[in-house]
């Protein structure tokens, strides 16, 4: 067996972090660059809030920052980051839709009560198709609790590995396993009956979700909160299908990407640090 290539990213990442810590304020700038958007997406389907997920953001990243001298280079830098992400979260107050206990069976009485007889044509391509697909899956992730949903948008979504998604969440391995396996059971088993992505027989369709959406203020056709680019039904329903028929529940969550966040978070630290650290200070 050959020994497991080092991972160039990661290299890069650890020697921006040697560099920050003595006081090299564009490598600071670089790691915070390239921390950010893998943070925000994890705050992001963990929040279901866009205001919400850019607040947790930054605090972690301050976090980090602040902690970053204190890092012992005996695991990833990626690992140690998104530990402190995880902490972060677990510990904040619940968002405006958590509050809201979202349950499977209530999104299933949405969906169901949300079928549109004068909706667009399947192979309309829109930002609002989109912005009702990511709006769903966002919605489907709250159903599960907090715990769950970690091990959930850390093992399948982001695709972490077993161990190093049990370092992240300080948990041991078996129990890490036993949480996913009950995550992927709950989100299989509504996605297949409900979800027409993913299922010939499920009811439900991005585009017959549309009027609904708009007229109940769930999406605002104004400003999309979570579409990145437009989409249709059909093509989204394609891209699921390019897998077995065993992983289309996890594909749809796969194919849906919310927008990123425009907040320059490396920038808007810096400019803090700068305001409020003396330079020769470490990190």
């Amino acid at each position: 067996m050959q020994p497991e290539r080092p991972d160039p990213s990661a290299l890069a990442l650890e020697d921006d972090a040697r560099l920050a810590i003595n006081g090299n304020r564009a490598a600071l700038e670089r790691l915070v660059r390239s921390l950010q958007g893998n943070i925000y997406g994890l705050a992001l389907r963990m929040l279901c809030n866009r205001e919400d997920a850019e607040d947790a953001t930054q605090e972690i990243l301050v976090r980090i920052v602040t902690r970053l001298s204190q890092f012992d280079f005996r695991s990833k830098l990626s690992t140690w980051a998104y530990r402190i992400a995880v902490n972060y979260i677990l510990d904040v107050r619940k968002s405006a839709v958590e509050r809201l206990h979202l349950s499977f069976e209530r999104i299933a009485d949405d969906l169901t009560g949300g079928l549109g007889l004068a909706a667009p044509e399947e192979t309309e391509h829109s930002l609002l198709i989109e912005e009702v697909k990511v709006a769903c899956t966002l919605g489907m992730l709250q159903c599960l609790d907090r715990p769950h949903r970690l091990v959930y948008v850390l093992g399948e979504i982001l695709e972490m590995s077993g161990p190093e998604a049990s370092e992240v969440l300080d948990i041991e391995p078996a129990l890490f396993r036993k949480r996913l396996q009950h995550a992927r059971e709950a989100i299989l088993g509504f996605t297949r009956r409900y979800c027409g992505l993913a299922s010939d027989s499920a009811p439900c369709s991005c585009n017959r979700q549309l009027p609904a959406a708009l007229n109940t203020g769930k999406i605002r056709a104004a400003a999309c909160d979570f579409a990145a680019a437009p989409s249709s039904f059909q093509q989204t329903r394609a891209l699921v299908r390019q897998v077995e028929e065993a992983r289309w529940a996890l594909q749809v969550h796969r194919t849906s990407h919310p927008r990123p966040t425009s907040v320059d978070f490396a920038r808007r630290l810096a400019a803090t640090l700068d305001m409020h650290l003396d330079p020769a200070r470490e990190f």
